[in-house]
């Protein structure tokens, strides 16, 4: 069997698995780091036997960090939360820990670091997650300057929260909301066409999982890109209300799409912040008041060697259960 060792920080995520099992195929040692290595097994079929192993590690505790990344050629960050929970806290996942990992790779003497960001990531914003995106970008950075910084937009696939999320909702809803900053509340004299919804609220660029793991390896596979910084979107960009609007089409449902502003949209997530699971924060308002698209100066999949999957082309194959079955054929 192959000597060479890459361990995944959060493999057993959405796109930790992805990853994983390119590696797999690839013929590399796969070392899954999981806070619980039993949520992992399933992970071990993607390879041979002792191909695929599940250890544990803490990315906040150091000891645990560095003992994960012994031997590894390779390190892979996917670690990521979208909402803070009891000791979840965006600096300690997103900085503190992208930290940890960096200086445990450096120390291991790892040939790449390969560590997932976010577009959007600023230091500036008003958004405590794209705030600390940021702090870990420069983090990572100072710990591994050859690191190589993936930014995906929003990604989408089978297991997503993203479009399954939206498919859900209009299983359930007769109306789906679409927050705009632009739209108005009356037709505006003149104007042609319907501009309650203005540009149909914020842009986003969707990335299929599959060519962001792909990136991945890419990254990590030549020094051409170490200490780069690339931005990861799909062939086209969508309105919230055109992605609405292809989740409705797809499986046959017809749904009234309501515009409000985004004033709503922080009166909502001031409510649903304490759900369980809240399907909406008054952090990702603030983020969905900015577009989700890529930096035309940086570079993206193209230059990773990547032709992007069209959403329409992906997402047909997993909506399946939230089908109409009452949609005419």
């Amino acid at each position: 069997m192959t000597t060479r060792l890459a361990t995944v920080f959060g493999g057993s995520g959405f796109l930790g698995r992805h990853l994983v099992q390119r590696l797999a195929t690839k013929g590399w040692r796969v070392r899954v780091a999981v806070r619980n290595p039993e949520d992992a097994a399933y992970l071990q079929p993607l390879g041979d036997v002792g191909q695929v192993v599940p250890v544990f590690a803490e990315i906040t505790d150091e000891a645990s960090t560095r003992a994960a990344v012994l031997g590894a050629q390779w390190v892979f960050n996917t670690v990521g939360i979208l909402v803070e929970r009891g000791r979840n806290r965006f600096q300690a996942v997103h900085e503190d820990g992208a930290r940890h990992i960096a200086a445990a790779a450096k120390a291991a003497d790892a040939k790449a670091l390969v560590h997932v960001s976010a577009i959007g990531a600023d230091a500036r914003s008003p958004s405590a997650y794209a705030r600390s995106k940021a702090a870990g970008e420069a983090a990572v950075l100072a710990a591994f300057p050859t690191a190589v910084i993936l930014r995906p937009s929003v990604v989408f696939g089978p297991e997503d929260s993203f479009i399954n999320r939206f498919a859900s909702l209009s299983s359930i809803s007769p109306v789906l909301p679409v927050f705009v900053t632009d739209g108005h509340l009356l037709p505006a004299a003149g104007a042609g066409g319907c501009p309650l919804f203005g540009s149909g609220g914020t842009k986003l660029q969707p990335v299929y999982v599959g060519d962001v793991a792909d990136a991945m390896v890419a990254a990590a596979a030549s020094s051409d890109h170490a200490g780069k910084i690339f931005e990861l979107g799909g062939p086209q960009v969508f309105s919230l209300k055109e992605l609405l609007e292809l989740v409705l089409a797809v499986t046959g449902r017809r749904r009234l799409l309501l515009p409000l502003p985004m004033a709503m949209a922080r009166l909502q997530a001031f409510f649903l912040q304490f759900l369980p699971n809240p399907p909406l924060t008054p952090d990702q308002v603030k983020l969905l008041a900015k577009d989700n698209v890529v930096n035309a100066d940086l570079p993206g999949l193209a230059a990773l060697g990547i032709v992007p999957a069209a959403i329409e082309t992906v997402v047909p194959s997993y909506l399946g259960r939230f089908t109409n079955p009452y949609a005419p054929r």
